[in-house]
């Protein structure tokens, strides 16, 4: 990733988790990646005032507690968060899912490869995607929200 911002994993498969964790190791991705088992807890680190903000959310949809789905809906209403960019890591090839994930404004939909050489490959087009990707400073991001909400008389 371009910066040195944590990724945050929301998973609640273990294996899943790990694996992810090795495909970073592979490809010697310097972010830290935190990993929290769902979208409560996602949402509680979040919204944690000390916690760094991530440069991007993996996010499954099947979990306990709440979904991926569920997230979605809470973080693009929230003004400083919406701006985090979510990938949808999932094994969920549904079509409605993926309407929904788009819907709920996902920066991107991947079907989590069963072999490993391939979820590396996926992993990779993230890490590259987000390499090379421009975002706004979070300054200007701010001036723009502000500008959006602002209310004309």
């Amino acid at each position: 990733m371009r910066n040195s911002k944590p990724v945050l994993l929301v998973e609640d498969d273990t294996i899943d988790a790990m694996t992810v964790q090795r495909a970073f190791r592979d490809l010697k991705i310097g972010n830290r990646l935190i990993h929290v088992q769902n979208g409560e807890e996602a949402l509680d680190y979040l919204t944690e005032p000390h916690n760094e903000m991530p440069c991007v959310i993996l996010l499954d949809l099947n979990m306990p507690k709440m979904n991926g789905t569920e997230f979605l809906e809470v973080v693009k209403e929230n003004r400083t968060l919406k701006r985090i960019p979510v990938v949808v890591l999932t094994t969920s090839n549904e079509e409605r899912d993926v309407t929904e994930s788009f819907r709920r404004s996902v920066a991107g939909y991947i079907v989590k490869p069963v072999d490993y050489l391939k979820f590396v490959a996926a992993i990779q087009t993230i890490d590259l995607y987000w390499t090379l990707s421009e975002l706004p400073s979070p300054c200007e991001a701010d001036k723009r929200a502000e500008r959006e909400t602002a209310t004309v008389p």
